[in-house]
């Protein structure tokens, strides 16, 4: 079975051909951590999420590296706005974005690197460019040189006058193009932070983060670059023009995948209109598992208008489903039965289609066969839960406390605590709380 998907570079629907078929590399843009995660970035942490169950399915392993950058503006600007270091700003909302994403069930990636973590390694990059006169420096500033890269603008399919005309760039008199684009920039009167460098003390542009990140941990050609369709311009083209100006090379990345944009009752996502939801608030009011099918509802590459009423209707249809596995036999509830429903398999193997996939589900949920609860799981990320835990009447701070402890738990079998996991499950016990280990961890319901 071949997985077909749309490659924004070629605009056309492909036959996925990895460069090593028992290391498929893909890397996605993350977060940049100065607040809450927004449903902006809870989308693509979904996709991406869904094609990695999909290419584990199907490869033998799969380096998925989705980076952090720490290294911004709007990071800076929230530190001094917050009386907080950089650095307590950023781990905190780091930490807030992985418990969020978590909840809506998305697998740990292969890395995670962070550009602070990576200087060294972005300074290298940009010391080659310099040295093979594909970048310039300028009033403290290291610039890449556009006209140096012939396929600028491929990805973007604009040519370099469009782009110029109708792009938002950055003007400056120490650049030879408007279309140049910062590498490196000395530290901010706002903020006094940087790093060492032949240029000056100072810090990285954000494009040449991700390049010096993917380049250290999937080389210099790789299969699958992701992330949002806001990002092909500048983000991806830049990335695409610095990375194989210094590989030499035609190609970064085989495949670019983008997911659309993402409106809320209509309109694009803003504080100032009073339609930003974050995953955080969301979750107060929802189940994870219900934003992620809401998530899931519409096809990942078109522009998704998100609402309450999607939301209910995902809430909806996670209720029917529940109701049809907690009708069927004990095994099968639990997910113990092995196979997958082909025809699921088969519409996400087209270009990820999840709405038909969801379609079909809805169609055999009565019969739940045994591969019903597998594949929502394996392939979707949903139905995770026990049908008593789905609908068991506890509110959601007590929910939080269940999985807080359920993941205590997990850390302690991990570390060879057993008396101490065994405390734990009998804390739960005391309290009408059931837990059950399955190969795809640890589920929980309420006690008969």
């Amino acid at each position: 079975m071949k997985l077909r998907l749309y490659n924004t570079l070629s605009r056309k629907v492909e036959i996925f051909e990895p460069i090593d078929p028992n290391n498929v590399r893909m890397y996605v843009c993350g977060p940049t951590v100065y607040d809450r995660a927004h449903l902006g970035n809870a989308r693509p942490a979904v996709v991406f999420d869904t094609l990695y169950r999909v290419l584990h399915l199907l490869h033998t392993n799969v380096t998925y590296v989705r980076n952090i950058t720490d290294i911004d503006d709007k990071i800076y600007d929230a530190a001094i706005r917050n009386g907080r270091t950089v650095n307590e700003l950023t781990e905190q909302t780091a930490k807030w974005y992985h418990d969020d994403i978590a909840s809506l069930n998305v697998l740990p990636v292969s890395v995670e690197p962070r550009a602070t973590e990576h200087i060294k390694d972005i300074i290298e990059f940009i010391g080659e460019l310099v040295a093979g006169g594909s970048a310039y420096v300028s009033d403290g500033h290291v610039y890449f040189d556009v006209n140096s890269f012939g396929s600028y603008g491929a990805l973007s399919n604009k040519n370099v006058g469009e782009l110029i005309r109708g792009a938002r760039v950055d003007v400056s008199e120490s650049k030879r193009n408007p279309l140049d684009f910062v590498l490196w920039k000395p530290i901010d009167e706002r903020f006094n932070l940087g790093w060492e460098s032949p240029w000056g003390v100072g810090r990285p542009g954000w494009h040449i983060e991700c390049s010096a990140m993917s380049r250290k941990y999937l080389g210099d050609h790789f299969d699958i670059h992701g992330g949002g369709i806001d990002l092909v311009f500048p983000h991806h083209e830049n990335e695409i023009a610095q990375s194989c100006a210094l590989s030499k090379r035609n190609v970064m990345a085989n495949y670019w995948i983008h997911n659309g944009h993402l409106n809320i009752n209509g309109e694009k996502m803003s504080k100032s209109s009073g339609n930003f939801f974050t995953v955080h608030d969301l979750l107060q009011k929802y189940d994870g598992e219900v934003i992620r099918m809401a998530l899931l509802m519409t096809h990942y590459s078109a522009p998704q208008n998100f609402s309450y009423d999607i939301l209910e209707q995902a809430k909806n249809i996670l209720d029917h489903w529940y109701s049809s596995v907690r009708a069927a036999p004990e095994n099968q509830a639990a997910g113990l039965v092995e196979g997958l429903v082909p025809e699921v398999l088969e519409a996400l193997l087209n270009d990820l289609n999840t709405p038909l996939a969801i379609t079909i589900l809805s169609g055999i949920k009565d019969k739940c066969d045994g591969r019903f609860v597998s594949t929502c799981r394996r392939l979707l990320g949903i139905m995770m839960k026990h049908p008593d835990e789905w609908f068991c009447d506890v509110t959601a701070e007590q929910k939080a406390w269940i999985n807080s402890k359920i993941s205590e738990r997990a850390w302690a079998k991990k570390a060879g605590d057993y008396a101490k996991a065994d405390e734990i499950r009998n804390e739960l016990l005391e309290r009408g709380i059931v837990i059950e280990d399955t190969k795809d961890g640890s589920i929980w319901k309420t006690k008969n």
